[in-house]
């Protein structure tokens, strides 16, 4: 059977899979467009096995939020290089899982993978990646994501995409919410977190577990410096003072006005919206980060 210019066009538009393989899976299908995109998706699932033990720590953080600000998503999806990091074919894809991950109430990334794509319900998430490896030639991998439902959810995407914040906020009042002074603070905190990386919301989060480990080792770092017992001890309250002002949000310095404490910053707002509005959780996505060493280019 002779295959038209017409059939390759709507085999491509199916699959998103360049012409040239389009033309040979048709033929190979004798024309029948079910079979060659079979072809091309069984073709695609083994380009994607040979390719996923590739190194893919480039990519894109991105985040998405409801239009009335009550739930958010953050998203990790890696690829092999930062040339098809920027390509439209994977900004397109990233912005899909995105979606994807603001709808969905998979508890985990294995999980999402395993839904009915959002736009084409007839495809899994797994099988959309497998015909974008197929087509770009890259390991992708879908690494991660995290999902907030509350009061009034809030997200920053900086550096291009290196690195992005999902934080939500508890709110007295929901009046206070379309504020400039809360829609500020919202973007001020979400700021502050991409740029300070504190590791809890406030100190009472910091479990006995790691303020043991922390407290054991300035003893230790004070004994060994040969400081008596009782400096020592002093030595090392200050050291976790200093700890919670590192890794804490509410402790950290403001980094828009350092004379200022985080928790100064939320009190002033507060008192301009009159209604109590607080941090209740954050999450702070670094790209590539935690990936093995090898895999970072190391």
């Amino acid at each position: 059977m002779a295959i038209s210019p017409k059939m390759v066009q709507e085999l491509r538009a199916k699959t998103g899979v360049g012409m040239m393989d389009c033309k040979h899976a048709l033929e190979e299908a004798g024309g029948e467009m079910d079979k060659a995109v079979k072809i091309l998706r069984t073709k695609g699932m083994a380009t994607a096995e040979k390719k996923s033990a590739r190194p893919a720590s480039e990519g894109l953080v991105e985040a998405k939020i409801t239009g009335d600000k009550r739930s958010g998503a953050i998203i990790e999806l890696n690829c092999e290089t930062d040339f098809v990091a920027k390509t439209d074919d994977f900004q397109g894809l990233v912005e899909d899982l995105a979606a994807q991950a603001l709808e969905s109430q998979a508890k985990d990334a294995a999980a999402l993978l395993e839904e009915p794509f959002h736009k084409d319900s007839a495809h899994k998430v797994s099988e959309v990646i497998v015909a974008k490896v197929a087509k770009l030639g890259e390991n992708i991998q879908f690494r991660r994501f995290t999902r907030f439902e509350g009061d009034h959810v809030g997200a920053y995407i900086h550096a291009g995409g290196k690195i992005g914040v999902l934080i939500e906020f508890e709110c007295e009042s929901g009046d206070v919410a379309g504020s400039d002074a809360f829609e500020q603070l919202v973007k001020d905190m979400a700021m502050q977190v991409a740029a300070s990386a504190p590791r809890f919301v406030r100190k009472e989060e910091v479990t006995d577990e790691i303020l043991a480990r922390e407290k054991e080792i300035y003893l230790e770092q004070a004994i060994a410096s040969g400081k008596p017992e009782n400096i020592a001890e002093k030595i090392v309250l200050g050291k976790m003072n200093k700890f919670y002002e590192e890794n804490c949000l509410l402790d950290q310095a403001f980094i828009k006005d350092t004379g200022k404490k985080v928790k100064d910053v939320v009190a002033e707002v507060v008192s301009q919206l009159g209604s109590k509005v607080d941090v209740k959780r954050f999450a702070r996505y670094v790209l590539g980060e935690g990936l093995p060493s090898s895999a970072c280019g190391a």
